[in-house]
């Protein structure tokens, strides 16, 4: 999303965060109350990555967001009011209309990661945090522990699908973590109704997918590259199995040349990307904000794969088979992921994904 999120997705690609969930169909499942309905809910319990519980009795009031991707969740979940505040904030423009207009309504604490002091002087009840690593690993930024949290009267909790790919264990190859976030982050803020609309909507275009293709053989599939383009390209960032861009490749019939990979996300020469040599790459360009910017952005990712010498001989690039998706539904975990499935589907699978 536009620069700042881009500075955020690049920060998660080098430090490993923005990663996909802890395997797959392994995510952040509340407790058994919360499918009780909206009202009736609580308590609600959710874990964090290495399984420790937090407990809701009611719906939090003051909320903040470590990033975009925490933020757009709510706003979907019709929970956007309850938000004070949030770092690495969307570009304007980078959300549908709707939602853009709500975003530019929260105060920005942060165009990166929160400075502790501000995050803990916030009046925050609830801090949803999209960078495990950052504070298990003592990555980037002071953050602040469990127990200044606690002494702040601030609740923790992460957004499981994309904090906890140093505990994966299992390659991600379904988006059933991100719905487990989706039904988890309904279940706290009271809006479990809706957030069974979004995954119910999310399941219905991943099947429909699925059994549009569902009888192509694995071998038979199309091998595909996700090209970052805005991490640089002097040395290509591939997405490997536990990042939530696998997932989406595979539910979409294909398959990740990377997918040998395990973690998230791995720097490799285009020398590896020239030995996979792939039948369809992907241009990741972040979202700058408008078409128009965007197409310009796709525009010099694709002219500069079809003018290097090591990738214009590269037979998705010879045949033209380059698709202009965005990198943030595809690798930031969401409800626009099982679009990006159907987008991909639509392109790798003519005649048979309508």
């Amino acid at each position: 999303m536009r620069s700042r999120v881009g500075r955020a997705t690049t920060a998660a690609v080098l430090g490993g965060l923005l990663a996909a969930g802890c395997g797959s169909g392994n995510g952040d499942t509340p407790s058994p109350a919360a499918g009780q309905g909206d009202s009736a809910g609580y308590p609600v319990t959710v874990t964090d990555c290495s399984g420790a519980g937090t407990t809701f009795t009611e719906a939090p009031e003051h909320i903040v967001t470590s990033n975009a991707s925490s933020l757009e969740l709510l706003l979907r979940l019709g929970a956007g009011d309850k938000v004070i505040g949030t770092g690495f904030p969307p570009g304007e423009g980078t959300l549908p209309k709707g939602l853009d207009a709500q975003a530019r309504q929260v105060k920005v604490l942060s165009e990166t990661v929160i400075p502790k002091e501000k995050l803990l002087g916030s009046g925050a009840d609830l801090y949803i945090d999209t960078f495990a690593a950052m504070n298990m690993g003592g990555g980037m930024g002071d953050t602040p522990t469990e127990d200044e949290f606690s002494a702040a009267g601030i609740k923790h909790i992460f957004l499981k699908s994309t904090a906890c790919a140093a505990m994966s264990k299992s390659p991600v190859t379904d988006l059933s973590a991100v719905e487990d976030d989706i039904t988890s982050l309904g279940a706290v803020t009271g809006t479990s109704a809706k957030a069974k609309e979004l995954v119910d909507g999310m399941r219905k275009k991943v099947a429909a997918v699925r059994e549009a293709v569902g009888d192509t053989p694995e071998s038979k599939r199309p091998t595909y590259f996700f090209f970052d383009y805005d991490a640089g390209t002097k040395q290509p960032m591939a997405v490997c199995n536990r990042q939530i861009a696998n997932a989406v490749i595979t539910q979409a019939g294909a398959r990740n040349v990377f997918a040998d990979c395990d973690g998230d996300f791995k720097q490799v020469g285009w020398e590896d990307v020239i030995a996979k040599d792939p039948d369809w790459i992907q241009l990741g360009v972040r979202d700058r904000g408008s078409e128009a910017a965007n197409d310009k952005a796709f525009d010099e990712a694709q002219k500069w794969l079809e003018s290097n010498p090591a990738t214009k001989g590269l037979k998705a690039v010879e045949e033209g088979h380059l698709l202009r998706i965005g990198s943030e539904r595809t690798t930031i975990a969401g409800v626009t992921n099982a679009d990006t499935v159907q987008a991909i589907a639509k392109r790798l699978h003519p005649g048979k994904v309508g």
